[in-house]
């Protein structure tokens, strides 16, 4: 379901976060639309967490404004987090206790009426596929339980905006799709989601994305967009057994705009892709190397941080 563009559930404006000398965030801007999944991505330090924290309304920015939900973070952040939901990534459960306390204990902390909270309660099992491990200890549960129910616990309040810190952080890829899954309902369903990841590829789940560098937004966009913006040339994929003596012959070469190692292969970023082919297929026949695929591919999130890091590095 697209997301309800009907107002906003996040807005940013020039937010600036110092600790002593250090700028952790650097005058970020940007929207988070009502309904909307959107990525925040980075390598660590970049600075996602920190502006995670400020529009939770747990640390006060230095400068700039953030409201959420309509209230100020740094006026009234009490009423921000009594609207949001928060799910970092180490979970914020207790191992000690089973599933069934551990839902009824973030049922107070986040002041769930009495009256709602069987209602609560039994959504949640159900969402999460709960049902029948109320009575097991968290911490008997798998990487991927543990995530469902953190999120589970995160949306007993019914909060119309969510917070997820690295929420897949350390569980397996199918655990991973299968958290995106229930992502997908919670904004089809109207929640506003801002997730923040170091998996390149889980940014193509989201409506729009900002990339962080440094603490600040270096691009900002839906997946296809910020594809489109690595502008001109075409991207290859290289299979080869010997991929840096593939690098190091065909770097610099005429047509050739890039090449990086990805993977078990290389991207090779070629000016046209039909012209670019059999030349490089020459230049590695004639040095003996074999090839055991040469083909067009269309650009990754990873591409497209890749080629952003590398120019914000050259601007350094």
């Amino acid at each position: 379901m697209p997301p309800d563009t009907s107002g906003s559930a996040v807005r940013i404006e020039n937010l600036v976060k110092r600790f002593g000398d250090f700028t952790a965030v650097d005058r970020v801007s940007l929207e988070v639309k009502r309904g909307e999944i959107f990525g925040f991505l980075g390598p660590n330090g970049a600075g996602k967490s920190t502006t995670i924290r400020i529009l939770c309304g747990l640390l006060p920015p230095t400068s700039g404004r953030a409201t959420v939900g309509g209230f100020d973070v740094a006026t009234q952040p009490e009423e921000v987090k009594r609207s949001i939901g928060y799910m970092s990534q180490k979970f914020s459960l207790y191992d000690d206790l089973s599933v069934k306390e551990n839902i009824e204990f973030f049922a107070g902390v986040y002041g769930v009426p009495p009256e709602n909270f069987p209602a609560r309660r039994d959504f949640v099992l159900r969402m999460a596929g709960l049902e029948d491990k109320l009575e097991t200890q968290t911490r008997l549960l798998s990487g991927g339980w543990k995530q469902r129910l953190a999120l589970g616990c995160a949306i007993l309040h019914e909060p119309p905006i969510l917070f997820l810190d690295e929420p897949t952080s350390g569980v397996d890829p199918i655990a991973r799709r299968s958290f995106w899954e229930l992502i997908y309902e919670l904004s089809g369903s109207g929640h506003s989601i801002f997730v923040t990841t170091h998996y390149m590829d889980e940014a193509e789940y989201c409506h729009r994305i900002a990339l962080m560098y440094n603490g600040r937004t270096i691009a900002l966009g839906s997946p296809e967009e910020l594809k489109k913006s690595l502008g001109q040339g075409h991207l290859l994929m290289l299979e080869t057994p010997r991929l840096l003596d593939s690098m190091t012959l065909l770097q610099g070469r005429e047509g050739i705009l890039d090449v990086a190692v990805f993977g078990g292969g290389l991207h090779v970023k070629v000016d046209n892709d039909q012209s670019a082919i059999p030349r490089i297929r020459a230049a590695l026949d004639q040095a003996g190397i074999q090839i055991r695929s040469l083909e067009p591919i269309t650009p990754s999130m990873e591409d497209v941080f890749v080629s952003l890091i590398e120019q914000q590095e050259a601007l350094a």
